[in-house]
């Protein structure tokens, strides 16, 4: 079949970003489809559009700047821009099969709504995170106004869908309560990408053989964005009271983002930054397999805000993939994972003391680190395998249109 997918933050493993989207839309390509995509180039520094061929996928980069460095108006304008493109850009382009329109943001059901009616095909609307529940418990809206437009928005995204891919048990549970149709829903979260994160152990020897600053002491390692959202400041409170009891254990933080300066500012202050913590600039997709491969432990951290506890973090499947243990600061269905296969830490949000001692202890425990990993590895292959995840979405898309069919056919007759 021949998709239209369109997705704001598409990236393809020479970035430094999360690439899950670009993982189903090669496997899609592997299967034999038509696989077209609308993103952002969203380090651009001019106007205009480009295209790309990524392994079989045409990629037509619109060139609109967003960082989550931005104030959050200046990315609600980026988001309206690039729908305002899109709609533009489909009426040049020849006719589809299905729309898969991935948010967030909620803004790109606007295109996707519009391409499902030009061209009379169906839409399947993946929901990453939950909008606007996140921006409204983040402060990001405020005004009666612009909840009731995001909420407007919400419901024209659903109402519009054929079906909804929903990445997590819990954001499928925040759709249904919408009033969207529970046998409509299917959850498919980030895939664990065995083929990138599953590699020689050599590679993480060699990076630390290179730096003098880890050799073989314990490593830690946090690799995402420094956003509002991600809390990386507990990460640095953690490393400060983890050195008081266990001074060799490292921290490294290896990313980007709007919180940089504070984190690096509180790293100063509490006596850790360049000493048992470190923050390294994001590297492409293709060479974080090497610092996991690195790792006795990974992390990943939100604020202790409760609609978040529904993410589904491309790091948390990065680390099963690469088969190390991961510690997470919140609760959720992630959380119950961990605890149910005994594959990592679930720390808590508002006790740094408590998560150290949980820390230390863990990093102290060479065998159970080793067996930690190993469930997390297994766990990762039977229940994330990036195949499974491609055979659930195809098989959703193929549902799509085989209603879409159906209702013609009875309209017609």
């Amino acid at each position: 079949m021949r998709i239209l997918l369109i997705n704001q933050h598409f990236a393809v493993p020479r970035l430094a970003t999360g690439t899950f989207p670009f993982v189903l839309a090669s496997g899609l390509v592997r299967r034999g489809h038509q696989v077209t995509v609308l993103t952002t180039d969203q380090g651009a520094g001019r106007a205009g559009s480009y295209i790309t061929n990524e392994e079989g996928i045409e990629v037509h980069w619109a060139r609109i700047a967003y960082s989550n460095k931005m104030p959050y108006w200046r990315r609600i304008v980026a988001f309206f821009t690039f729908a305002a493109w899109c709609i533009r850009y489909i009426r040049r382009l020849p006719r589809f099969d299905l729309v898969y329109a991935a948010s967030s943001p909620l803004t790109v059901a606007l295109p996707g709504v519009y391409a499902s009616r030009r061209w009379r095909c169906p839409m399947v609307f993946e929901v990453c995170d939950l909008w606007p529940e996140v921006p409204i418990a983040l402060g990001a809206l405020r005004s009666p106004l612009t909840i009731a437009a995001a909420r407007w928005l919400e419901r024209f995204a659903y109402r519009n869908a054929a079906f909804v891919i929903a990445r997590s048990p819990m954001m499928a549970d925040g759709v249904v309560a919408t009033g969207y149709p529970r046998d409509r829903v299917r959850v498919v979260p980030n895939a664990c990408d065995f083929k990138r994160f599953d590699v020689p152990a050599e590679w993480g020897r060699s990076l630390r053989e290179e730096n003098q600053w880890l050799a073989d002491r314990p490593l830690v390692l946090y690799a995402g964005a420094f956003g509002l959202v991600n809390g990386c400041s507990y990460i640095v409170r953690l490393a400060a009271e983890v050195q008081k009891s266990l001074p060799e254990a490292r921290f490294l933080l290896l990313g980007r983002g709007r919180e940089e300066s504070l984190i690096r500012e509180l790293a100063e202050k509490l006596g850790v930054l360049n000493r048992t913590l470190s923050i390294h600039p994001p590297v492409p997709k293709d060479e974080v397999p090497r610092f996991f491969s690195a790792a006795d432990m990974t992390m990943s951290t939100v604020i202790d805000v409760p609609a978040l506890h529904k993410n589904c973090a491309n790091k948390f499947f990065d680390s099963l993939a690469a088969g190390r243990p991961i510690a997470i600061n919140h609760e959720g269905w992630l959380a119950d994972l961990i605890r149910e296969h005994n594959c990592g830490l679930v720390l808590p949000a508002n006790d740094i003391s408590k998560a150290a001692q949980l820390m230390v202890t863990a990093l102290k425990d060479r065998s159970w680190l080793r067996e930690a990993g190993r469930r997390a590895y297994q766990l990762g292959r039977k229940r994330f395998d990036a195949q499974k995840c491609v055979d659930e979405v195809e098989a959703t898309l193929y549902a799509a249109i085989g209603d879409h069919e159906l209702k013609h056919r009875k309209a017609a007759a």
